[in-house]
């Protein structure tokens, strides 16, 4: 098969050809039909991740069809057509039994753990318990670009931060993340601020529905202008970047009994940031983290989907062939353009 392969942290990526994968007794090999790049491919190629071993192929965010199951695997078979979380649990440990497999203690994840998704074909272990049937109305591109960043972001919107119509909803950082955010936030009938750096960016946001925006290098205090343009601040502050400055802010911007949710990656020299502490215990706030998505909750949101309550074909920006990524991945710390970008031509 082809793949993009990486042998060195920061190397320059290679479209090669390499061996098919096989299936595990437990999990299945998939066609990928659409693949989504993400920032968190990007950290893994920059080597902040410590689960990776080189040589690697990038690539979590995939939409595919079975084309082969190991003995084990009873609810999947060729030419199923799924899609996966970017964190699938074992199924054997605590956090699985209670339902959290997006915190399992022996996670796999394809781009990171394994073998990723660019490539024509991807292992997966733990189908039974992780892969998720895709409605038949859904194309590839579209279900790929649910990956972590819609899926994480609706975990955290939704499941984390509970949040509630009526309420202000507070998005740092108008990347996928942030856009799938403000997307479910109106879907749930909150209000928006979008908080970001590029104009067009925030463009996007008040198209997806931010009812305001600020320039995070254009106001002096950007907790300030949320507080003022919520009436006393965010009832739920997202940073969906990842970013002292943006995790700093989006805790300072809540109001009394808020709810800050960590959504972007914080790695590498960002690991520790600073936090006002004192705000979160004279104000009582909630500090949250939020690790994608299970596969047993996505039916609510694909029931979102369905209804027409969510277009998630609305932040689908580039679409490009597996060669074209490399290039794409490595320019992804520039941040240019706006929307999910997806590989759909293998």
């Amino acid at each position: 098969m082809r793949a993009v392969v990486y042998e060195a942290f920061q190397g320059t990526p290679e479209l090669r050809t390499v061996p098919d994968p096989s299936p595990s007794r437990d999990g299945v090999v998939l066609r990928v039909g659409a693949s989504g790049l993400c920032r968190s491919d990007w950290h893994g190629w920059m080597g902040h991740d410590p689960d990776i071993r080189l040589p690697h192929v990038p690539g979590h965010e995939l939409a595919g069809e079975v084309v082969a199951a190991g003995a084990e695997v009873r609810r999947w078979r060729a030419g199923d057509r799924v899609t996966l979380p970017f964190v699938c649990g074992c199924g054997a440990c605590p956090e699985c039994a209670s339902g959290n497999q997006q915190v399992c203690d022996h996670q796999f994840q394809p781009g990171f753990t394994h073998w990723g998704s660019f490539a024509e074909y991807v292992a997966i272990r733990y189908a039974d318990g992780n892969l998720v049937r895709l409605p038949e109305e859904m194309d590839d591109v579209t279900a790929a670009s649910l990956g972590c960043r819609f899926a994480t972001s609706f975990r955290a919107v939704v499941h984390q931060a509970a949040l509630r119509g009526g309420e202000w909803l507070a998005v740092h950082g108008c990347g996928g993340v942030g856009l799938s955010a403000i997307l479910i936030g109106r879907a749930l009938g909150a209000s928006v601020v979008a908080v970001d750096v590029g104009d067009d960016r925030l463009r996007s946001a008040a198209a997806a529905g931010a009812s305001a925006t600020v320039h995070g290098l254009r106001v002096p205090d950007v907790a300030r202008a949320i507080q003022e343009l919520t009436g006393g601040g965010a009832h739920v502050s997202i940073d969906a970047l990842g970013h002292p400055t943006t995790c700093f802010n989006s805790v300072r911007s809540l109001r009394k009994r808020g709810r800050h949710v960590q959504v972007g990656l914080m790695l590498a020299g960002h690991r520790h940031p600073p936090i006002p502490m004192d705000e979160v215990i004279a104000k009582e706030l909630r500090l949250l983290g939020s690790h994608g998505m299970q596969a047993h909750a996505y039916p609510d949101m694909l029931g979102m989907i369905q209804r027409g309550a969510l277009d998630p074909r609305r932040l689908i920006g580039r679409r490009v062939a597996l060669a074209e990524s490399i290039e794409a991945l490595q320019r992804m710390d520039e941040f240019a353009g706006v929307g999910v970008t997806v590989i759909d031509r293998f």
